[in-house]
């Protein structure tokens, strides 16, 4: 089955794969939102588990599917010449998410803190702009690697841009599920809760465009990109989602949750490519 989907995908424009393979991430961010239509609610232990996972994904594929790959594709005269456009791409990558996060206003997802600039938008608007923040990087890391793969940089792949995409599709389920079922909590209908929830990802798309694009016409920029979508992309991890399980008593189960998150990312990762 997977070697079927590499061969259709490498049928495909780079720009057009890029989106069809975020349209699968929306899709599943869409599956985990209508959770709300069969649960009332759901254990905060399920949730902080799920949040865990999406950690230990999120970490697993800026490693093996970004910065290792920015770090092998450099042309450096020296190991440190190598090594730096993916330090510096991941540090670009890491201080765009922290901009965005002191500009942009959203709600973390305990419904307790705000961010950014001060804003009279609804709460439920602050807390799909929190999740949708957070969904750029990944859409940036699918197009980026997919650009890739056009302007045939030998460590980008179709079968790894697919793996990528399989991977944060997996993630984006606990997603979906962590404002749909907030929102209904708050009172809101089950198909509100659901709408809100899977509009979150409709950025994925629009930033694997932009990324597959960009690189596509300048593919020196790849080992830059690559390692600015894994900064940005670790930049949520620490800032937001690790924190996120650690408010509650199940510590223990987002630890456990993260380290399966990890090794399955890695797994698909070697096992795929």
């Amino acid at each position: 089955m997977f070697n079927e989907l590499v061969f259709y995908f490498s049928q495909l424009s780079p720009v057009k794969a890029a989106f069809l393979a975020t349209v699968f991430t929306w899709l599943v961010t869409a599956a985990g939102a209508a959770i709300v239509f069969f649960f009332p609610r759901l254990n905060r232990v399920v949730l902080d588990g799920m949040l865990g996972f999406t950690g230990g994904v999120m970490i697993a594929a800026s490693f093996w599917s970004l910065l290792a790959p920015a770090i092998a594709m450099s042309n450096g005269s020296s190991k440190l010449m190598k090594v730096l456009p993916a330090a510096l791409g991941f540090l670009a990558g890491a201080l765009f998410l922290f901009l965005l996060d002191k500009v942009l206003p959203h709600l973390h997802i305990n419904f307790r803190e705000t961010e950014g600039m001060k804003s009279s938008l609804h709460s439920t608007i602050l807390l799909v702009l929190a999740i949708t923040l957070h969904n750029i990087p990944e859409g940036l890391a699918i197009g980026v690697l997919f650009g890739g793969v056009s302007a045939e940089v030998p460590q980008a792949s179709i079968s790894s841009a697919l793996t990528l995409s399989i991977a944060i599709g997996l993630q984006n389920f606990p997603e979906g599920i962590a404002i749909a079922m907030p929102l209904r909590r708050m009172g809101m209908s089950r198909t509100r809760s659901f709408l809100y929830g899977q509009l979150s990802a409709i950025v994925e798309p629009i930033a694997s465009v932009a990324g597959a694009t960009a690189v596509s016409f300048f593919t020196p920029l790849l080992p830059y990109a690559l390692a600015f979508a894994a900064g940005a992309m670790i930049f949520v991890v620490v800032e937001e989602v690790i924190p996120e399980t650690q408010l509650d008593q199940n510590t223990d189960i987002a630890t456990l949750g993260f380290i399966a998150g990890f090794i399955i990312m890695m797994v698909l990762d070697v096992a795929l490519n």
